[in-house]
């Protein structure tokens, strides 16, 4: 028994060594970093106007009323064209024509002709020309037109993307330096990088459509772009 006694010791001397190498591994300073998140943020003025609205008739038949409303349709175009507004920025939304009824005590349910409706949305993009444009919508389609919603939004952000992407790492590499200071290290080189971006949203300005003598204005307002990241900093 003590003849053995040595060998059983170098063994478990051994397998104690390979228990330790993985614990080794995970010490290594590449492991090692700050993560930190920031966000940049632009204002900008809108550059776009969403244009939602709807044309609709009331006539004896089903024939009648879609008659009626295309008509009406065919005029609504022409106003946009004429303001050149591209076919592209011009979109149908939704199409019917179906019974409409009146429900009284007496009668119950009493059928009063077919309605025929249309709705489009349309991107007029000289917002600066869109209160003169639903004007001439509103004076031209008559009383069958109603405007559902106007919204300013931005549709070229390439140029407020890239400044608020400046800003939001800067504001990281400002706070992960802070961090850095704080904690007697030195920032290495960058380990990785997430971006996201927030969806740019406007929400509509609601308005029926009314004879008026004042001009109509459509207030743009601003909207943000944000750009949040979330960057590693390997540290030394």
């Amino acid at each position: 028994m003590k003849i053995k006694s040595p060998a059983i010791t170098l063994l478990i001397l051994s397998l104690a060594g390979l228990s330790l190498a993985p614990a080794t591994a995970a010490t290594d300073t590449s492991a090692k970093g700050i993560t930190v998140s920031a966000t940049g943020t632009v204002k900008v003025t809108p550059d776009t106007v969403r244009l939602s609205a709807t044309i609709s008739a009331v006539a004896a038949t089903n024939k009648e009323a879609l008659a009626k409303a295309n008509e009406s349709a065919n005029t609504f175009r022409t106003v946009l064209l004429a303001a050149k507004i591209g076919t592209k920025d011009i979109k149908t939304q939704s199409f019917s024509v179906s019974p409409e009824y009146n429900y009284t005590q007496d009668k119950g349910q009493v059928l009063l002709g077919y309605r025929a409706s249309q709705s489009s949305e349309v991107i007029i993009r000289d917002e600066k020309n869109a209160g003169p444009i639903i004007d001439a919508i509103v004076v031209a389609s008559g009383d069958g037109l109603v405007i559902n919603s106007v919204s300013p939004f931005v549709l070229e952000t390439s140029k407020a993307t890239i400044a608020a992407r400046a800003a939001a790492v800067k504001s990281a590499k400002t706070k992960a330096s802070a961090y850095a200071k704080l904690l007697g290290v030195r920032l290495g080189k960058v380990a990785y990088l997430n971006e996201n971006l927030s969806p740019v949203y406007a929400g509509p300005v609601y308005a029926m459509a009314k004879d008026s003598v004042a001009a109509t204005q459509i207030d743009l307002g601003q909207q943000e772009i944000t750009v949040t990241v979330e960057v590693r900093w390997n540290i030394g």
